[in-house]
């Protein structure tokens, strides 16, 4: 258990910061799941629209630190391929 005052503090911050990470993971997953969903319907213009939300929105979480940054690069890159195969 934490005895000194920073890991108490760390502990108080740690838990700040796992709610704000988890609604921007939360985010991100809402967005990539439109586009996917968009891709299944087959609607070219709806998936790149929600592409365009995806692409800051995962930038931000690769900022944060939230995601790793080929992680991101993967998701895009596959994302784009897919909708390319639309047309």
């Amino acid at each position: 258990m934490a005895n000194t005052p920073q890991a108490k503090k760390r502990i108080r911050r740690n838990d700040r910061r796992a709610v704000v990470n988890g609604n921007r993971m939360g985010r991100i997953r809402t967005y990539v799941k439109k586009v996917e969903a968009a891709i299944e319907a087959g609607d070219k213009k709806a998936a790149t629209e929600a592409m365009a939300t995806v692409q800051p929105e995962m930038a931000r979480g690769v900022a944060k630190g939230l995601i790793h940054k080929n992680t991101a690069a993967r998701k895009y890159s596959r994302l784009n391929k897919q909708i390319a195969a639309l047309s």
